[in-house]
């Protein structure tokens, strides 16, 4: 069933060509059809399009579909073209005519544009909260190792004292920066564009603004052009803020294959979570940062991926938005992954905690050594000058209490403070109105 059909068979190679994997995509979005499709038939009877008992056979129907979606029982058949002509066949096979009346008003245009706002506007609330748990993970263990320093390092040479407290918390407050990209992503997504039909309308009376109510939208996406052009353009939008998250997770990625490194020695892993070598027994390797960072270079690519797909495409539909859903649906489960495993390395990951005793890191309390004499009186010129005479000389003797005070430092972590900044970011979401709206489309 295709609902363009007028007829005429097409050409299967063509038809294979066309379709690529879109059925597998359709998958992904099949339940999100339904609620958009239940809100849609809703305003079609508040304006005379259907009867109360046509919305309510349909009503019915849909939510049975919703079940067996949900269930897993869903099955997009051989001879529909995609999720939509399957569940409108679905329809049409218990009601009859009546199934045929939902597509009143609108085109599988918007239909696929209301869907892939609806998936990404759960897939976002999923990866903001798994953002939020790694979050808390890394500000505990920043609390936990904020005593315990190490080397920090420019140009990967050895630079000042940093501290595992001062590295974890840099990691957690990072999130706070990629989640503030996220939900600026998420306003865009937020925005309804069902009843902009094939991108230019509809003769019909549609009330844009129930289906807006209906499913829980905080805005409209109200130019009719502009809601198609947002096609592409809002998957982008998306992706950064997702390439943002993945950049945070590539760069602690690489520090921790760096550290775990025998030349380094500042972190390890339990046995059960490294692999070995085929040939050198004493091998511990690394794998799951490793795949960590390649999984999340290769995330940090697609927004690139979607501009090249899209960037030469004047306003109005074309199928070439088709294909960015192979790489946009997908990303989801990827960074979830990648927020997965590395939630759970971090949680059992071992802290060298004598690191700095090791003699070749004394030249890193220089700069403490420049300060305490300029408190003394010392220009900070010439006690600069005098601690680098004393350790080209091999006589300098640093004292390795070390006292920093202000606000983001080894000694005052500002945990609480940046906490607060992340429960205020989740908090901006506002999830809770995606949330009730689709309780009330199914119990209605």
């Amino acid at each position: 069933m295709k609902l363009w059909d007028k007829g005429t068979e097409t050409n299967k190679l063509i038809e294979a060509f066309t379709i690529g994997k879109d059925t597998e995509m359709d998958y992904f979005l099949a339940e999100f059809d339904v609620l958009g499709s239940l809100a849609h038939i809703k305003m079609l009877e508040s304006i005379g399009l259907l009867t109360k008992s046509e919305l309510t056979s349909l009503q019915s129907e849909l939510k049975n579909i919703y079940r067996e979606i949900k269930a897993g029982n869903f099955t997009i058949e051989a001879g529909s073209e995609d999720v939509h002509s399957q569940i409108e066949l679905l329809l049409t096979r218990k009601l009859g005519d009546t199934g045929k009346k939902i597509h009143s008003g609108r085109s599988r245009n918007d239909q696929v544009l209301v869907d892939l706002k609806l998936f990404a506007r759960s897939e976002i609330q999923d990866i903001t909260l798994q953002v939020n748990e790694l979050f808390n993970l890394l500000i505990s263990q920043s609390d936990k190792y904020q005593k315990v320093l190490m080397p920090g390092y420019t140009h990967l040479q050895v630079a000042m004292p940093s501290s595992f407290g001062l590295w974890f918390g840099a990691y957690a407050e990072s999130l706070t920066d990629d989640l503030i990209l996220l939900q600026a992503a998420y306003q865009i997504t937020d925005q309804n564009p069902l009843g902009s039909a094939a991108g230019y309308g509809s003769s019909f009376p549609l009330n844009r603004q129930m289906t807006t109510d209906l499913l829980g939208f905080n805005n409209l996406n109200y130019n009719v052009i502009y809601a198609q052009m947002g096609r592409g353009k809002a998957e982008k939008i998306i992706t950064f803020a997702l390439a943002s998250i993945a950049a945070t997770l590539s760069r602690l990625a690489y520090d921790v294959c760096l550290f775990m490194s025998q030349n380094f020695n500042f972190v390890s892993l339990p046995d059960e979570l490294t692999t070995g070598s085929s040939i050198m027994p004493h091998k511990k390797n690394p794998d799951i940062f490793e795949l960590l960072r390649s999984h999340c270079n290769k995330l940090q690519g697609l927004p690139n991926q979607i501009l090249l797909m899209t960037n030469n495409l004047p306003s109005g539909y074309f199928r070439d938005l088709q294909l960015i859903k192979e790489l946009f649906i997908p990303a989801f489960g990827e960074l979830k992954s990648c927020l997965s495993i590395c939630s759970f390395a971090v949680a059992n990951m071992k802290i060298n905690e004598d690191i700095l005793a090791d003699k070749r890191y004394e030249n890193i309390y220089s700069v403490e050594s420049v300060n305490e004499l300029v408190i003394k009186g010392t220009p900070f010129r010439e006690a600069y000058k005098e601690i680098g005479e004393a350790i080209k000389k091999e006589e300098f003797y640093p004292n390795k209490n070390i006292n920093h005070t202000h606000e983001g430092s080894i000694g005052n972590l500002c945990l609480p403070q940046i906490r607060k900044k992340m429960e205020k970011i989740v908090e901006s979401f506002n999830f809770s109105a995606a949330e009730n709206a689709t309780k009330r489309l199914l119990s209605e």
